[in-house]
């Protein structure tokens, strides 16, 4: 990895990009030994669900789609489309929706095309894109395909090279780009403190790769996740309102430097950590970091606040980091609650 990507300098408030990888290897060790290791979807659904469904509305709102979430969470939930969308939009949430349900099972409890061993094979990302793709495809096929570039084939039609310089590989060899793209896969060591930015790296070789005729980008993304969550990490979502930002981390790990991509996905997977597993996992009792009891009435801040002063019970850990309880923080609101009253 090129060592300037360490020493970026981070945006005012935000820690150097070396200390957000350690606090993420961190976390996640906290995750496996502490709190369990990421729950089965058959155990806690609203975590994976809450997931699925900002997911699905993101990803394809990345590539266009304009659907509100609401409207995603009813399409998902209920199968009813609400809005005047076209029907080529309600289908990509619903096909995208499904694969990425497919990917968190199939992550957590492989079977079939898993092969014991590996974090990843082909003929996942094949059912990845198929899953995501077939929907759509029905109604609204890629006006170039052939017969055998359908949904889970690889293209055989050359790519304009993309908007900022990236090119895709010429078609004839996709296959075997690909063979090598999993085998790198499958030698991921999740443990190195430098972990996102060797994902970033896979990730922007994907769309290198653009192993499909349509479609790389949502099924980048969703074995992005895959690969992810067998590691015992939580998903990645990449919000809309970063699109640019993101597309603008390709085009750096293109050139080489995959160190802002790397520090945009650490971010996104502490942000999962935090809002959907950790206080699902952790229940009342157990200490946790503050942001994992952050809330829209107390932001991290303020609880690293009332933590220092003493007016929040919380423990300091040897790396300086303040972890406190739901139990704690819900005497620490009510007495705040009746102090505020009595002023």
């Amino acid at each position: 990895m090129n060592e300037q990507t360490h020493s970026a300098t981070p945006r005012r408030g935000r820690p150097p990009r070396r200390d957000l990888y350690h606090q993420l290897r961190t976390e996640v060790s906290e995750l496996r030994e502490r709190l369990g290791g990421l729950p089965r979807p058959e155990e806690a659904g609203d975590i994976w669900r809450g997931i699925w469904y900002e997911e699905a509305h993101h990803s394809t709102a990345i590539e266009g789609n304009t659907l509100l979430l609401k409207q995603v969470e009813r399409l998902l939930a209920d199968g009813v489309a609400v809005g005047n969308r076209e029907l080529r939009e309600y289908l990509e949430v619903r096909g995208y929706g499904s694969a990425a349900e497919w990917v968190y099972r199939q992550a957590l409890d492989p079977a079939g095309l898993f092969h014991p061993g590996e974090i990843l094979s082909l003929a996942e990302v094949r059912q990845i894109h198929h899953s995501a793709m077939a929907p759509v495809w029905e109604v609204a096929p890629h006006p170039d395909a052939t017969d055998r570039e359908t949904p889970g084939s690889f293209r055989e039609h050359d790519i304009r090279p993309f908007p900022g310089g990236m090119t895709a590989v010429e078609w004839p060899l996709v296959s075997a780009r690909m063979q090598n793209w999993i085998a790198d896969a499958n030698s991921l060591d999740p443990d190195i403190v430098t972990f996102p930015e060797a994902l970033a790296e896979l990730h922007c070789r994907f769309e290198q790769i653009h192993p499909f005729l349509d479609g790389n980008g949502r099924t980048g993304r969703l074995v992005l996740n895959l690969i992810l969550v067998r590691l015992g990490y939580p998903p990645a979502i990449i919000y809309k309102r970063d699109r640019s930002r993101y597309l603008a981390a390709l085009r750096r790990a293109d050139g080489g430097d995959s160190g802002p991509l790397g520090e945009m996905l650490a971010r996104a997977i502490l942000d999962n950590l935090y809002r959907f597993v950790i206080p699902a996992v952790a229940g009342p009792a157990r200490l946790v970091p503050l942001a994992a009891l952050a809330d829209r009435d107390l932001k991290a801040p303020a609880l690293r606040m009332a933590a220092t002063r003493g007016r929040l019970k919380a423990v300091r850990g040897p790396d300086g980091r303040w972890r406190s309880s739901r139990r704690w923080v819900e005497e620490y609101q009510s007495t705040r609650y009746r102090r505020d009253r009595a002023e």
